[in-house]
């Protein structure tokens, strides 16, 4: 079952300094951070912030091929987590048929930003998501989820949604 969720915001993981993109349940309180690189999170803040940019960036350059081909996304989907690394699919619509494409999460929600289209996260990924997989051991896991669920705005600094 694929569950509805929307982009929280993006943030900095205090313990690694590394991207976080924060998924939340649009019908609850499920929360799902995915640690990104740097880029990707560039990529998706500049969506976030609706900052034009001299030249087409990749994201922007597949949305203008996708209309160019009368093609659409219907949804992505974080569908997956094995070893700690998740996995997502792009679903393109074309002539009334659908298209499955692998991809990174971080790729997938760029998209999805750029496209207005919905996300969903399979509940799988949700059940078996490490919340910590990223952190070092000395952060407690508890803490984290504690930080994440509790996050407001101005955690969240210019990057909420």
């Amino acid at each position: 079952m694929e569950i509805e969720m929307k982009i929280r915001g993006l943030m900095m993981d205090p313990g690694t300094n590394m991207p976080i993109v924060i998924l939340k349940d649009v019908n609850g309180n499920a929360i799902l951070p995915i640690w990104v690189g740097v880029y990707e999170a560039n990529a998706i803040a500049l969506e976030i912030e609706k900052v034009a940019t001299q030249r087409p960036m990749t994201h922007d350059l597949i949305r203008t091929i996708l209309h160019g081909l009368d093609a659409g996304v219907q949804k992505v989907v974080v569908s997956e987590l094995r070893d700690d690394v998740f996995y997502a699919v792009i679903w393109v619509e074309r002539n009334g048929s659908l298209i499955s494409v692998d991809s990174r999460p971080s790729d997938a929600l760029a998209i999805a930003l750029r496209l207005d289209c919905p996300i969903f996260v399979d509940d799988s990924v949700l059940q078996n998501s490490k919340m910590a997989s990223a952190l070092p051991e000395k952060v407690n896991r508890d803490e984290l989820r504690q930080w994440l669920e509790n996050l407001n705005d101005e955690d969240l600094g210019r990057y909420k949604m």
